[in-house]
């Protein structure tokens, strides 16, 4: 069953309104450019960046020691499976996200400055302006690689217009990506939308076998097993393996689209159902997991996802926690209220660490993991939700991008060094070259 044969990495199984990519299989290895004579190519380095509202409890988060062998505090001990893959990155500062003169709205100005390294113009109106933020920098520069220059995703919706933040635009609190210093990128909530669109026929789209309401695979099924007869053993057990996970997936769309049936119904009759689960860690995990298939399948190499909005009000009640995330982020050093601080980060980081473990769980083609072509940053845009602070900021980096980084560690910086300096780090490694983003003074050392 060993078939020496060749197909293009940019293999695809269609069917009517369906294009499902395919993961890396050994029947492509051969038709690999060469990187050096006598060796393949590389895997692709993919690059995320996760937001979290509302800062950290600091010293729940914070390890006590550096170096290796750290041991992970309260709120990253879900993190255990993972650390040797993890750095914990102590002392960056945003200097960009402080006031500077413009006073009040620190959630937005924080947030808007979180990947562009820049500050953020005050405004509620059209004129806006901050800068273009590290995904969009590394989109325009390697983007045309693959079907997707980016993926932008949250769990929260925000219009971006209007006054969200004490005279900052809404704009400035629901995106985290911009394509340019005046336009903020919509990201999308829906999981049936991002499935639809990471595996929909660009040619016919959806619209055709929406008719149908048959699963996506059902539609290439016949191309799936003409592919399967001509494969090794090893790809047949891989394509099988990759399929039965994007039908979970969907399968798990669907579940969530039935369940909100019910909500939907008015007396004018039923609305469209959306894939948006109730449940929010089945969303924060569905969207997670449909970036790693994007990664996986090299649709895309970029992606952010926010977890939701800043300054997000959002209650987490499965946790015992009724209060709104802002309110209790001002928690004036109350006791109760930290505690419950720290079952909302806690919570986060679990989610993380779902997404993390996801990615090492997928092999490439040369024996290493999607991981360990992959640098995930994680984070918030302010360090202590009460004080409202820009320095120390909460960052972890999942990944060895490509082997360029040395991770398993704590690493602490000197106060006041800059964040941008870590977003140059991780551009020059996917093959974004940039000297300087937003307040940066180069590259960040100490990741190696």
């Amino acid at each position: 069953m060993d078939k020496r044969w060749q197909i293009s990495r940019r293999r695809v199984l269609r069917g009517l309104g369906a294009a499902v990519a395919l993961p890396m299989l050994d029947a492509m290895r051969p038709a690999l450019p060469l990187a050096v004579a006598g060796s393949q190519m590389r895997p692709p380095q993919r690059m995320a960046f996760l937001l979290v509202p509302n800062g950290v409890h600091v010293p729940d988060w914070t390890p006590q020691s550096i170096g290796y062998d750290f041991q992970l505090p309260h709120i990253l001990e879900p993190l255990h499976r993972v650390q040797d893959d993890l750095l914990v990155l102590t002392g960056l500062t945003h200097h960009k996200g402080r006031p500077n003169g413009d006073a009040a709205g620190d959630h937005a100005r924080a947030c808007a400055t979180f990947l562009t390294g820049c500050q953020a113009r005050k405004t509620h109106g059209a004129n806006l302006r901050v800068g273009i933020s590290a995904d969009q920098i590394a989109a325009q520069q390697i983007g045309q690689a693959t079907r997707f220059g980016s993926l932008e995703l949250g769990c929260e919706r925000l219009g971006l217009s209007g006054n969200c933040d004490s005279g900052y635009s809404c704009a400035y609190s629901s995106a985290i990506s911009w394509s340019s210093v005046n336009t903020p990128l919509a990201k999308e909530v829906d999981p049936r939308a991002v499935f639809e669109r990471l595996f929909s026929n660009p040619d016919t789209g959806e619209a055709k076998r929406d008719l149908y309401r048959k699963s996506i695979l059902d539609f290439v099924a016949e191309d799936a097993r003409s592919l399967k007869n001509r494969l090794g053993r090893t790809d047949q057990q891989k394509l099988d393996e990759y399929l039965t996970g994007v039908r979970q997936i969907e399968q798990r769309i669907v579940r969530a689209e039935l369940q909100g049936r019910s909500q939907l119904l008015n007396p004018t009759g039923l609305k469209k159902p959306t894939g948006i689960p109730d449940d929010y860690q089945e969303h924060v995990r569905l969207m997670g997991d449909l970036m790693v298939l994007a990664f996986q399948n090299d649709l895309t190499r970029v992606c952010t996802f926010m977890m939701a909005n800043e300054g997000s009000n959002k209650t987490y009640r499965f946790l015992g926690v009724p209060e709104g995330h802002h309110q209790l982020s001002h928690h004036g050093n109350d006791p109760e209220k930290q505690n419950k601080i720290r079952k909302i980060n806690r919570f986060h980081v679990t989610q993380f660490a779902y997404i993390v473990e996801r990615l090492k769980s997928i092999q490439e083609a040369d024996g290493s993991t999607l991981l360990d072509n992959s640098m995930v940053l994680y984070g918030s845009d302010m360090s202590d939700g009460n004080a409202h602070n820009n320095e120390n900021l909460p960052i972890l980096l999942a990944g060895q991008g490509g082997g360029t980084i040395d991770s398993g560690r704590h690493v602490r910086y000197e106060q006041e060094t800059p964040m941008s300096n870590l977003l140059v780090s991780m551009l020059n490694r996917v093959g974004a070259k940039v000297d300087q983003i937003g307040d940066s003074t180069g590259p960040l050392d100490g990741l190696v």
